[in-house]
């Protein structure tokens, strides 16, 4: 399966320059959790260098990285859909630079631009799609029949 889109393939420029004014800078040490699976998703994060690596919490085991997110890749999409929780966790792997975006604000924005909101929500429809590939993908590659399953 392909990459997803990053915001610049997935968004007019119209669109990024509405949500740039919503983001703020950040960063994150290497090591430096983002989010834990089942937390409240409240916020998400656009990559603007550094490696974020997706990973999914499996009872008994070491938690599996689902994927590698970098430059231009969205990361977390539970923000978009109620009850906004955490499917995944999420931890730099290199020192991250990131745009953060409060998830009420642009929920919001969206609400009132449903043009904008519809494109936000393929984007991120088309990143979860994506992601329920690659998770499903790394679980038959580690727990498969063939797979080594090992911690």
């Amino acid at each position: 399966m392909n990459s997803p889109p990053t915001i610049v393939a997935a968004l007019p420029a119209a669109y990024r320059e509405r949500l740039i004014q919503l983001a703020r800078e950040t960063s994150f040490d290497a090591g430096a959790r983002l989010f834990e699976e089942g937390g409240r998703a409240d916020r998400f994060w656009v990559v603007r260098t550094g490696v974020v690596a997706l990973d999914l919490h499996v009872p008994g085991r070491r938690a599996p990285v689902i994927e590698s997110l970098g430059h231009g890749e969205l990361v977390g999409w539970s923000w978009h859909f109620a009850p906004h929780v955490w499917q995944l966790g999420a931890k730099a792997l290199h020192p991250v630079h990131a745009w953060e975006y409060d998830a009420v604000a642009v929920r919001a924005l969206c609400s009132q631009d449903p043009v904008l909101g519809r494109a936000v929500a393929v984007w991120v429809g088309q990143v979860l799609a994506h992601r329920l590939h690659a998770t499903r993908t790394r679980l038959l590659d580690l727990y498969g029949p063939s797979g080594g399953g090992g911690s």
